[in-house]
């Protein structure tokens, strides 16, 4: 896969996920490592930063900070 193909596919699956689970919100690395099955091997988590990044500009995420941390979830 091209990188460009492995953003598209991180993409997707975060929308699935969020599509069955509304409500939920975690950070980069929970995304990156539950809610997305790679299909090989675990791609680098900025391939995870990148598609949520571009859900960010589509208006479909939003990033909030709790505590010491940033979270990731649907747009509310």
């Amino acid at each position: 896969m091209t990188l460009d193909q492995t953003i598209n596919f991180a993409v997707a699956a975060i929308r699935q996920f969020l599509s069955e689970r509304p409500d939920s919100a975690d950070t980069l690395d929970g995304i990156h490592r539950w809610w997305i099955r790679w299909p090989y091997q675990e791609e680098s988590s900025l391939c995870t930063l990148s598609a949520l990044e571009r859900l960010e500009a589509s208006g479909d995420v939003e990033q909030f900070r709790a505590g010491c941390s940033i979270l990731w979830r649907r747009k509310r």
